[in-house]
């Protein structure tokens, strides 16, 4: 969409005013508004701002750079702003010299993505993200939730389904096509799925879902969160990312009817990729304390860095698909949660596939058994590894990672490694309720 295009849908939409939207390095999403007559130089030249007080941007002396908006990601806000509307774009981040900002997480993902473009592979994505609502009283957040459904309840007694549908009204008003919309297995919590796209467009439309889904419960006088496990003992939130590689004539590149599982040798480099390097991506696709606390048996979330296709405890699962949609040929990527980057979480998960396309790797064997009940022999008989059982374990394995460093580029890399070590070494020294409860008294 060229600029006169946007200024002519501005003045159609009778914007007043225009976000201009961009992401930390950790997937915090920022903005900055402008009044809408200053719009034509902010596409033409772009809009200066402080990025020293920006997560993993820039020190004191680099501060000064500026957002370009993505005239493709337009789109009038739906929600209530009275008599001014206004209007979204996504941008991407230049330093003073005119050059993209290294650390900028839209930017590493297109870097990946044109790795892979000059490989012949288009990467779509497609993520299923789940959060939890919960309550409020007298406008304070409790951790009781929204309701007491279960997977799949009819809205007799899925309190959200009126919430749901209007989420899915405004994310269509973003141009996101919604495939379903239900309530998960824990109380409270739910799933939104939209159609696959190209990586860049789906992180795009990932972040604008958690936007939106935050905007609407407000609205509705409820809390959503997308931590990965807010609630002992249940289900945590996980992104399962359905992925594939296309041609740029659209036609799939993972299909071959004459193998197992119908898939080609690209599809099974493409898993063996990810599945050598899912414990250093680890701290990217989980990247919070709290992301741990999911990753545990028996709670339907991975742990074990194999693959299969009706296994549900495995890391990456290809889905059936039904005669005559061989496109829909993918393998499931389920380790991930909502608390991700997806610019990077997308940027790390193309690059190991396309590492294991690169040296003609094939996985090991797939596994169809429940991996849960395997024993550590059993496991290690096998050779299943897996993934970090924390933050710390995920940082080092990370860090040891040739391949994260050359995905995040160097100075990203040293900041995301810095940060993450900071935010586990802030969480090891708290006292916390389950200690209190354990020690106090017999100690």
């Amino acid at each position: 969409m060229e600029s006169n295009l946007v200024l002519e849908r501005v003045k159609k939409d009778n914007v007043k005013f225009v976000q201009l939207q961009f992401t930390d390095l950790f997937g915090a999403m920022k903005e900055v508004t402008l009044p809408v007559q200053h719009l034509p130089e902010s596409l033409e030249k772009g809009t200066w701002f402080d990025g020293s007080s920006i997560e993993g941007f820039a020190r004191i002396h680099e501060s000064d750079m500026y957002l370009k908006p993505d005239e493709s990601t337009y789109a009038v806000l739906p929600f209530n702003n009275g008599n001014a509307k206004v209007a979204r774009l996504i941008c991407d981040i230049f330093k003073h010299n005119g050059k993209h900002l290294e650390s900028d997480p839209r930017y590493i993902l297109k870097n990946a993505i044109e790795e892979a473009k000059k490989e012949g592979f288009v990467y779509n994505a497609g993520p299923e993200l789940e959060f939890f609502l919960f309550k409020k009283e007298n406008g304070r957040i409790t951790s009781l939730p929204h309701d007491i459904a279960g997977y799949f309840d009819l809205s007799t007694v899925d309190l959200a389904s009126d919430i749901r549908k209007d989420i899915t009204i405004a994310l269509e008003a973003f141009g996101i096509n919604v495939e379903m919309a239900h309530h998960e297995v824990a109380a409270g919590q739910h799933e939104i799925d939209f159609k696959y796209s190209e990586a860049l467009t789906t992180a795009d439309k990932a972040l604008t879902l958690k936007f939106v889904v935050k905007s609407i419960a407000q609205a509705h006088g409820v809390y959503a969160t997308f931590m990965p496990k807010p609630v002992f003992g249940i289900n945590g939130s996980g992104m399962h990312v359905h992925q594939s590689l296309f041609d740029d004539k659209g036609k799939t590149l993972f299909y071959d009817s004459g193998s197992k599982y119908n898939l080609s040798k690209t599809a099974l480099s493409f898993i063996a990729g990810q599945l050598k390097h899912a414990r250093s991506f680890s701290a990217i696709t989980a990247p919070t304390v709290n992301s741990y606390k999911r990753l545990v048996p028996g709670y339907e979330a991975p742990v074990y860095v194999c693959w299969g296709q009706t296994n549900r405890s495995a890391l990456i699962r290809v889905p059936h698909y039904s005669i005559g949609r061989e496109q829909a040929t993918r393998a499931e990527l389920r380790c991930p949660d909502p608390s991700c980057n997806p610019y990077l979480a997308f940027a790390v998960m193309l690059k190991a596939g396309l590492d294991g396309i690169k040296k003609c790797l094939l996985p090991p064997e797939p596994v169809e058994e429940d991996v849960y009940e395997f024993s550590s022999e059993e496991l290690e008989k096998r050779g299943i590894a897996t993934l970090p059982a924390s933050l710390n374990d995920a940082v080092l394995e990370f860090k040891k990672s040739q391949l994260m460093e050359e995905v995040l580029g160097e100075e990203a890399f040293k900041k995301y490694a810095r940060a993450k070590t900071l935010e586990w070494n802030d969480y090891k020294i708290q006292v916390t309720g389950w200690e209190k409860k354990r020690y106090f008294e017999s100690l």
